[in-house]
């Protein structure tokens, strides 16, 4: 694993770059730092709060996690963004979780907390940030990494409303085209935030940030910077 940072200026994103050899040493790595984040927020504060994200990396970790020995009753549930489609829809974040890890562990259903973007990206996202109003700062959120340089449904070119925990999305370049999303400035509200990057098709995003490009990615600024774990990409020196 190769390690690497940029971005430590008062008003940049830190950045922690790790570049992993195969899927399956990222997809444990994650694991691994999920568990361990649990373990010390229950310690602390006597629950765990992650933000999750959707994709096939993550479903490959949730995968994972689903065979882990956790205290799940310490778990609260969230995810980033989600699709305004049915809840039963193949496309829902949310449905991949469930199928993939939530389904089948102990958390207290009332403590996942999926977006409820079935309802249209604006009550939608009303309805989540009434969710997230008391939260407080999420212990660990996990995001992605598009092509273009989006996370969660932060898209380059569009106007985000940093001004509510949850917004709603319309006009996304990818379908559908509404959406419901977790603010960038409400994402920055974590002890630890990690993104996955794989694939080869993700290196002019991965270029475009580590050269000081302000994509959206880069929006996300939690005081204790973020990590970046990376598997098919180049890291430039």
């Amino acid at each position: 694993m190769q390690n690497s940072s940029q971005g430590i200026g008062k008003n940049q994103q830190i950045s922690r770059w790790h570049l992993f050899e195969t899927q399956d040493a990222i997809n444990r790595a994650t694991r691994d730092r999920i568990l361990a984040a649990a373990h010390q927020a229950i310690a602390t504060r006597g629950r765990f709060n992650i933000v999750l994200a959707g994709g096939t990396t993550p479903k490959q970790v949730y995968e994972l996690l689903r065979h882990a020995d956790a205290d799940w009753s310490k778990w609260h549930v969230y995810h980033n963004d989600d699709r305004c489609l049915p809840v039963d829809h193949a496309d829902r974040n949310s449905l991949m979780a469930r199928q993939a890890w939530l389904d089948h562990v102990s958390i207290p259903a009332d403590q996942v907390h999926d977006i409820p973007a079935e309802l249209g990206p604006v009550e939608g996202a009303k309805a989540y940030a009434g969710i997230l109003k008391n939260v407080g700062d999420f212990d660990l959120v996990l995001l992605g990494l598009g092509e273009d340089g989006h996370t969660a449904s932060l898209f380059p070119g569009h106007v985000w409303d940093d001004s509510v925990d949850a917004f709603p999305v319309f006009n996304s370049p990818k379908p559908p085209a509404e959406r419901v999303s977790i603010s960038a400035r409400r994402l920055s509200q974590a002890h630890e935030v990690i993104f996955l990057v794989t694939g080869a098709g993700k290196q002019e995003a991965v270029d475009n940030w580590r050269n000081g490009v302000a994509i959206p990615a880069t929006a996300i600024k939690p005081e204790a910077g973020v990590d970046v774990y990376a598997f098919g990409v180049r890291l430039a020196a």
